[in-house]
């Protein structure tokens, strides 16, 4: 089949299509032939030679994909059927014509969405409710900041959140995105984190109060700031660190907030941990999806012949919401 292998660690210029040994699905997977594939961070950190992947999962990048199910390993006990469009939740191998994947980690579409804005879905949707709702037990009328709304998994956590009643900050790193943020996606307040203290327009916000949640893709960078941004009894999930892995903390400002710092991942969770999220994807997600009250959000698509183009296009920070590659 065909698939983007990596030459070396580096820029797009690493990424080539080539000829691999076609996927046979084992016990309790599914073999998909992919229509779409959706760009993480995670992709490019790996692209980099920063972000290896999980003992026994495939090189070839890709965390999620959009397509028809080809064939069933043993075992398969889930009511899925030959040709039937789904989406998955991948540990690697979405950037292919074909991936294998356990039976739990795959979703049918929701009702009223095309396949392809489809593979923009289960990423995000995993990674957001997972820490948002499970881990960070985020509630109505709780104020949440999310760092980076305008990328895949900040806007599926604004339009969650908003969902759920939650009173929501984002920051992003222009005019231009700040504005989308608080006219199509109707955040209660945008930063421009270039140009303004978001620590700031998180104290001016809650009159003082702080954030109940911060989800952040940044880390380092930002882990003092978003500790003082933090309400009392405050949760910071650490989701990404795109801002360096380092930093040092003063323990008594998290103390005296009694607050909490949680870091995780999604993609070296076990295959039982991803089945229980993605079974609350679809029991929670899918609706709000399906109603319209979600969208998913794609920016741009590109062939997968060209997934250099398409890298260099999520690096430049130029994207607002998702980036896919289509077969």
């Amino acid at each position: 089949m065909k698939a983007i292998v990596t030459t070396g660690a580096g820029g797009p210029e690493v990424l080539a299509m080539a000829e691999v040994l076609a996927p046979v699905p084992g016990p309790g997977e599914v073999l998909i032939d992919v229509i779409a594939a959706g760009i993480n961070r995670a992709d490019v950190q790996q692209r980099r030679g920063f972000y290896p992947p999980p003992p026994g999962a495939s090189s070839v990048l890709g965390l999620e994909v959009s397509g028809r199910i080809a064939a069933f390993g043993p075992n398969v006990t889930r009511p899925f059927s030959l040709g039937e469009k789904v989406v998955a939740l991948l540990t690697g191998g979405g950037y292919a014509s074909q991936v294998v994947v356990p039976a739990g980690q795959v979703l049918a579409l929701p009702e009223g969405i095309d396949v392809i804005s489809a593979a923009a879905l289960p990423e995000v949707a995993a990674t957001v409710y997972s820490n948002l709702f499970m881990t960070a037990q985020l509630q109505a009328g709780e104020t949440v900041l999310i760092h980076g709304g305008a990328g895949g998994v900040g806007a599926m956590a604004i339009q969650l959140a908003k969902a759920a009643g939650a009173r929501v900050i984002a920051t992003a790193g222009s005019d231009e995105k700040v504005a989308m943020l608080t006219g199509y996606l109707g955040v209660d307040a945008a930063v421009n984190y270039r140009t303004e203290d978001f620590v700031e327009r998180v104290e001016g916000f809650t009159e003082g109060r702080g954030a109940d949640v911060i989800l952040d893709v940044v880390g380092a960078k930002y882990l003092s700031r978003n500790v003082a941004a933090l309400a009392t009894y405050g949760r910071l999930i650490v989701i990404g660190l795109q801002g360096g892995a380092t930093a040092e903390l003063n323990l008594g400002a998290l103390l005296t907030k009694r607050a909490a710092i949680i870091g995780t991942t999604l993609r070296a969770r076990s295959i039982e941990e991803k089945t229980a999220i993605m079974e609350q994807v679809r029991i929670h997600v899918w609706p709000l999806v399906s109603s319209g009250a979600v969208k998913p959000m794609v920016d741009k698509t590109f062939p997968l012949t060209h997934v250099a183009a398409a890298h260099e296009y999520l690096d430049s920070g130029s994207h607002v919401g998702k980036v896919l590659l289509t077969l």
